[in-house]
């Protein structure tokens, strides 16, 4: 049985699921949520996922929510090299480190894109002003390294890359952040890299 994701195409956490899908060659199958409209919170909906939210990724019998948690089993089950996501101890800590970075400090940049582009009843100050310091530390974090971890891409770069990439919709320029410009730009050059609204290919 095929993988079924569902799926809204401007979420940047279903994309960044569709990315690692994509750059894996795993195929599946996509079904569009009405996200504007509150489908994800309809009953149906609320039966495969209590708490309300996309991504939802079906796998046969296994259901999951939560980006972070699909990513790292798709890389698990999917990436038969273990590129994406390492067996080691060290290597797997270190990349969680980002994964809990991207549905934390880093997720302040989401929530300030759906006050902006959604209308979201979010403080767009308070989520800017808490964005900025964590692109700081990534950018400190970057100034020597071409990726996240490991010295190649990972989960941890699939994780956190749709978050900073859409930050111009968030309202928050790039331009002071060399060096995460610099990866974001890298990140498009990735094999299997896709496009998303928001979100252009590579030049």
């Amino acid at each position: 049985m095929m993988i079924r994701l569902h799926d809204f195409e401007l979420s940047g956490s279903c994309y960044k699921v569709r990315l690692l899908l994509n750059m894996l060659s795993v195929p599946y199958e996509k079904v569009s949520v009405d996200f504007v409209n509150r489908q994800h919170e309809s009953p149906a909906y609320l039966e495969l996922n209590p708490f309300g939210d996309l991504p939802i990724l079906e796998d046969g019998s296994l259901r999951l929510h939560n980006a972070q948690a699909i990513l790292t089993y798709v890389a698990r089950k999917y990436d038969v090299f273990g590129i994406w996501y390492p067996s080691s101890a060290s290597g797997a800590s270190r990349i969680h480190q980002w994964l809990a970075t991207a549905s934390g400090e880093l997720a302040n940049l989401s929530r300030a894109r759906l006050a902006k582009v959604f209308h979201y009843p979010f403080n767009l100050g308070d989520l800017h002003s808490s964005s900025r310091p964590a692109l700081r530390v990534l950018d400190a974090h970057l100034q020597n390294r071409k990726w996240l971890e490991l010295g190649r891409p990972t989960i941890a770069d699939v994780a956190c890359f749709p978050h900073v990439a859409l930050a111009n919709e968030a309202g928050i320029s790039l331009s002071d952040f060399e060096y995460v410009s610099e990866w974001v730009e890298r990140f498009k050059t990735i094999p299997g890299f896709i496009a998303m609204p928001g979100i252009a290919s590579g030049s």
